[in-house]
C-alpha cells in the first residue's frame, strides 16, 4: 500500500487521538481506522509513525507517564518525594481507566531508566537493597492503579459490600478506615516505607533476607 509523501499528522497527535478513542469506547472498540478517521486522514498516514497497531498502543503508557504533574517540594524527605510521585503517577493512570491495562502490557521500563537512576540514588539503603525497594514501590503503585482502574472501567466499587455477620474483622476495618482508594494507597505506601526505614536499622535481618533465609516459619495451608 502506497504511503503519502508528506505526513499530515505527528506521532503525538496520533497517540492523543488513540487515547481519546480508548477513553470513550474502551480497548475492545479501538482500531487504527477510528484513529485515522478522527484525525481526518487515511490509515496509511499512521504508518509514517507506527509500524502497526501494537506500536501505537505501546506509545500510550509512555504518553500518560510523560504527562504526570509532579513537582517535588523543597526540603521533602526521600520518602515524601517518593510518595508524592507515586500518588501523581497513580492519578495519571486513573484519568484513563480504560487505557490503564496498557501499562501492564507495554510497561515502558526503558523510558524510565533516568527516573530509576535518580530514585535509587536517593534511597538511604545499602546498594544491594535498592532494587528491592524500587520493585516494591513500583508494584504497589501500578498494582493499586490497575485494580482501581478495573473497578472504574466496569462501574463497580473496588471493595464490595461486606456482611458484618460473616466478616466482622473486615467490616470493622472498613468502618474504621477510609474507603477512598487513594487514601488506602497512601496508607499502604506509608506502611511499606516504614518497613524500609525499619530494615535500615536492622542490618542482620536485611542480610538474612538477601541470603534467602529467614526466621519466619512458612505458612502451611490445609
Amino acid at each position: 500500500m502506497a504511503r503519502p509523501h508528506q505526513p499530515r499528522i505527528t506521532r503525538e497527535m496520533a497517540t492523543r487521538a488513540a487515547l481519546d478513542i480508548i477513553d470513550r469506547g474502551g480497548l475492545d472498540h479501538f482500531s487504527l481506522t477510528l484513529v485515522s478517521r478522527s484525525l481526518g486522514v487515511k490509515s496509511p498516514s499512521l504508518y509514517h509513525h507506527f509500524r502497526d497497531k501494537s506500536e501505537l498502543l505501546a506509545e500510550i503508557p509512555r504518553h500518560i507517564l510523560r504527562t504526570i504533574n509532579f513537582r517535588p517540594g523543597a526540603g521533602d524527605s526521600w520518602e515524601e518525594r517518593t510518595l508524592r510521585l507515586c500518588v501523581e503517577a497513580r492519578r495519571g493512570l486513573l484519568e484513563h481507566p480504560h487505557a490503564a491495562p496498557l501499562i501492564l502490557q507495554f510497561f515502558p521500563r526503558h523510558s524510565l531508566l533516568t527516573a530509576y537512576e535518580q530514585a535509587v540514588k536517593d534511597y538511604p539503603e545499602a546498594s544491594e537493597d535498592r532494587l528491592g525497594i524500587l520493585d516494591g514501590i513500583e508494584k504497589l503503585t501500578f498494582g493499586s492503579a490497575l485494580f482501581e482502574a478495573a473497578s472504574r472501567a466496569r462501574g463497580i466499587p473496588s471493595m464490595p459490600a461486606v456482611d458484618a455477620g460473616r466478616f466482622p474483622n473486615l467490616a470493622r476495618a472498613i468502618a474504621r478506615e477510609s474507603t477512598d482508594s487513594e487514601a488506602t494507597f497512601v496508607a499502604a505506601m506509608r506502611i511499606f516505607l516504614a518497613g524500609v526505614r525499619h530494615g535500615s536499622e536492622a542490618p542482620d535481618r536485611r542480610k538474612a533476607a538477601r541470603s534467602g533465609h529467614s526466621d519466619i516459619a512458612p505458612v502451611r495451608y490445609t
